[in-house]
């Protein structure tokens, strides 16, 4: 269980994130995209650090849906609407509270992927963000139903993650814009794949450093 505190933190960890691999995200989407992927997930999470001191004190719930808002109105291209409906509705999952168990991360990272399948209409398979985050949830669900800590979990999560953004180079395209190239996306990978990898990462790495405050 870790409190909204580290949620804060893990925010303006992401923000920063995004920020170092900003080039690397727009280069990977200008090859299958609109090469504008990491300028939107950068300006949205600036946006978003720059709100977190005026929410630190609301509830668990709150702060992401405040994320979600904040995304939704900075963010251009899909990541605004896909990222944002997958904070929304996160925060669905855990309203009114002040901390969150590890049976609290897997109903919100449940409830995201099911939010972003709603707003894309996507699957696992098609080249997009779920191809990391479903493998990602899965590998994190198993570990904890078998009695891991909540650092090991994470630390499978993130392999698992990586491992579908690894997947997506192989794979054809048949969402968005990358689904014009046909074959040709095939041997690119999936630049919103990666930056949910790299978000996992982020979580991962606040954790680790803040493990004592994990129980």
């Amino acid at each position: 269980m870790f409190n909204k505190d580290i949620i804060v933190e893990i925010f303006k960890e992401i923000a920063k994130t995004m920020d170092e691999n900003k080039a690397l995200l727009t280069e990977l989407d200008a090859a299958i995209g609109d090469a504008d992927h990491g300028i939107n997930m950068t300006k949205g999470f600036t946006a978003v650090k720059n709100k977190l001191e005026s929410i630190a004190e609301e509830d668990c719930s709150a702060i992401l849906k405040t994320v979600a808002m904040t995304f939704i109105s900075t963010t251009g291209g899909a990541s605004g609407p896909l990222f944002g409906t997958a904070f929304l509705k996160a925060s669905s999952s855990v309203v009114g509270k002040d901390a969150l168990s590890n049976d609290d991360l897997l109903l919100l990272f449940e409830s995201a992927i099911k939010g972003i399948q709603m707003r894309g209409k996507a699957q696992k398979g098609e080249k997009t963000m779920l191809d990391s985050l479903i493998p990602a949830y899965d590998a994190m669900k198993k570990s904890l139903d078998i009695g891991d800590s909540l650092i090991d979990a994470l630390n499978k999560a993130e392999i698992a993650a990586l491992e579908g953004v690894e997947f997506t180079k192989t794979i054809i395209a048949t969402k968005g814009r990358a689904s014009y190239l046909s074959e040709r996306s095939i041997g690119h990978q999936d630049p919103g794949a990666t930056s949910c990898y790299l978000i996992l990462k982020t979580i991962n790495n606040v954790l680790k450093n803040r493990e004592s405050l994990v129980e």
